[in-house]
C-alpha cells in the first residue's frame, strides 16, 4: 500500500506582495522599561509590514512607531515621501551573527495606516516588482558587446575546411613565419 507524503511547502499566508528594498527607517519602541530609538534600513516591505535589523531587542506584540522614508516613484508629484504610523512588532529574533551591529531580526506589521499610505506602499512595492523584472528580462550591457565579438569571431573564420580553403592559410603562416626568422648566417656571426 502506498503511502502518501504530506506537501513539505507551507501555504503562503502573506496577502500583499514583499519586494526587498534598502529603505532608511526610525523604529521608536518600549525597550526594557525604556525608550528605544533605533535607527536602521529596511530588508524588504510589502502594504502590510516590514522587514528590518534592529540593535535593540523589542518584544512581540508590543507597539511601535515606524518612520520611513519612501524614495520618489517616477510620474509621483513628491520627491520624496516620509511616511509615518504606529506598528505592532510580530517577530524579533536574535540573528546567529553576532558580528552584525544589528543583531535582531524584526518584523512590523502597519497598524491603523490609512488608505493613502497604504495606496503609496502598495505603488512602490509595484515599482520596485517592476524595475526587478526589467533588469531580469533586459540584457546586461556587458552581453551584447560579448556577442558581437563571438559573431564578429565566428564570421572571420573560414567555414570550408576543403583542401583548397586550407592551403591559402598554410602559405600564409609560413610566409608570416619566415619574415621573423633570422638568416643562417646571422646566427653564426653572433656566436
Amino acid at each position: 500500500m502506498a503511502v502518501k507524503k504530506k506537501a513539505s511547502r507551507k501555504a503562503e499566508r502573506r496577502r500583499s506582495t514583499r519586494v526587498d528594498a534598502k529603505l532608511s527607517m526610525r523604529v521608536e519602541g518600549a525597550h526594557d522599561g525604556g525608550h528605544a530609538k533605533i535607527v536602521t534600513e529596511t530588508q524588504n516591505i510589502s502594504a502590510s509590514g516590514v522587514y528590518a535589523t534592529a540593535s535593540h531587542y523589542l518584544p512581540p506584540l508590543s507597539k511601535v512607531q515606524l518612520t520611513l522614508v519612501i524614495p520618489r516613484i517616477p510620474g509621483a508629484t513628491r520627491a520624496q515621501n516620509l511616511l509615518k504610523c504606529d506598528g505592532i512588532v510580530v517577530r524579533c529574533e536574535m540573528n546567529p551573527d553576532k558580528r552584525r551591529s544589528n543583531p535582531y531580526d524584526l518584523a512590523c506589521m502597519f497598524a491603523q495606516a490609512d488608505d493613502q499610505r497604504r495606496d503609496l506602499l502598495e505603488a512602490f512595492v509595484t515599482w520596485r516588482n517592476l524595475q526587478a523584472l526589467r533588469a531580469a528580462v533586459a540584457p546586461s550591457p556587458r552581453r551584447p558587446a560579448v556577442a558581437k565579438k563571438k559573431a564578429a569571431a565566428r564570421s572571420a573564420t573560414p567555414k570550408a575546411t576543403s583542401a583548397r580553403a586550407i592551403a591559402p592559410r598554410k602559405a600564409a603562416r609560413k610566409k608570416a613565419s619566415a619574415s621573423t626568422r633570422r638568416p643562417t648566417g646571422a646566427r653564426r656571426s653572433a656566436r
